[in-house]
């Protein structure tokens, strides 16, 4: 309560997948830790990972994360793993390389306000933001009907394939459609005579996983973006520039205050565009991976999250 305020990031990956929460018990029956197990296809990660103070050096945390190897390597068979820890940490870092996951690069968690501001500054940025999307189309999955979620699922997998063999947010979306914690925006691109393309599945360039206010993992005033990306072409910083500015509209609605986005500093051009767009740093971990390789981390990837 005191460390993430009313942000629930309990509840809500408790409920995205039960089966995938390991908890720790004393031989009196009290919970004494926890781990959450997030799928993404062939990319999975975990946390957040937590033990009570009482029981710290008493080897909780490794009893958790045996078993946390087991969903990986034997559930879902995931070819990249990862998690977010605190960079500063060699205690942590040293524990989770016992399980063969290696420190990279650092993960930058950022923010930027988005109002309020005297109403003819807003009239400008909003005037601003609309020449910036007026050349693509843009949805939310709660728009799409029931009978072509599946079909709308099976396009965002595919988008994601794009960076990472096998990745794929169709937990994420489904969870966060599910539990109401927010929506996930849908970039579509405009073929050259500036009529929307959505009927085949190469339309869709970007998304955007957003967690909104309290009771989400965003929190008051907040609009998290959990996961974001867009298609890597000669397009792909127009479309991440379009793709955060209805991430604004879409906090603007709901009217809250500040957009939360974490990036790897690994996808250089993405987090280098976050900096230049005013977005400013909230806290920084180190990211690791197992097998000791870059996954999705590539320069030329403008892609958001940050595994916490």
């Amino acid at each position: 309560m005191t460390f993430s305020g009313d942000a629930d990031n309990v509840k809500t990956r408790f409920l995205a997948d039960p089966t995938s929460t390991l908890a720790a018990e004393s031989a009196n029956g009290q919970l004494v830790g926890f781990n959450f197990v997030t799928n993404w296809g062939s990319v999975g990660y975990f946390g957040p990972l937590v033990v009570h103070p009482d029981y710290w050096d008493q080897g909780v945390a490794k009893q958790l994360l045996e078993p946390t190897m087991n969903i990986f390597d034997k559930k879902w068979h995931t070819k990249h793993a990862g998690l977010f820890t605190f960079a500063q940490s060699a205690k942590h870092v040293g524990l989770y390389q016992k399980f063969g996951f290696w420190p990279r690069f650092l993960t930058i968690v950022m923010s930027k306000p988005i109002g309020p501001v005297e109403e003819e500054q807003e009239h400008q940025q909003q005037r601003k933001i609309n020449t910036n999307i007026s050349s693509s189309h843009w949805s939310t999955f709660s728009e799409i009907p029931k009978h072509k979620q599946e079909q709308t699922l099976d396009r965002c997998r595919l988008l994601t394939n794009s960076v990472c063999d096998g990745l794929d947010l169709k937990h994420e979306i489904i969870a966060v459609n599910n539990q109401n914690l927010g929506d996930t925006i849908l970039l579509y691109r405009n073929n050259n005579s500036n009529k929307v393309i959505k009927d085949d599945d190469s339309s869709l360039v970007g998304l955007a996983v957003c967690h909104c206010g309290a009771g989400s993992e965003a929190g008051s005033g907040v609009c998290y973006i959990k996961f974001g990306m867009v298609l890597s072409d000669n397009n792909s910083q127009e479309n991440f520039r379009t793709l955060l500015n209805i991430t604004s509209l879409l906090a603007k609605n709901r009217h809250l205050s500040r957009i939360v986005a974490g990036v790897n500093t690994e996808r250089n051009e993405a987090y280098r565009y976050m900096v230049a767009s005013d977005f400013r740093v909230d806290m920084q971990g180190i990211a690791m991976h197992r097998p000791n390789e870059s996954g999705y981390n590539r320069s030329d990837v403008y892609l958001i999250d940050d595994w916490r």
